[in-house]
């Protein structure tokens, strides 16, 4: 799967901490460091909009896709 998560990117840029995000989200820093990780195999779209809200930014901002190389 190339589905890549930018919460790490979006973080640095708004200055804020995985702990506050996990805060303001609420959900486990557990499972947010799964979800930064590219670990979950699924994401409520409630959470996807909980944290967009919190980072003041588009789903597009967070989930990008890149293609596999060598497969097509």
């Amino acid at each position: 799967m190339a589905i890549i998560i930018n919460i790490d990117v979006m973080l640095a840029k708004r200055k804020m901490s995985v702990t506050e995000l996990s805060e303001r989200v609420g959900i486990t820093m557990a499972n947010l460091s799964i979800l930064k990780n590219a670990k979950a195999k699924a994401i409520r779209i409630s959470t996807l909009d909980a944290i967009c809200k919190a980072l003041d930014c588009q789903p597009g901002d967070i989930l990008e896709y890149q293609a596999d190389e060598g497969k097509s």
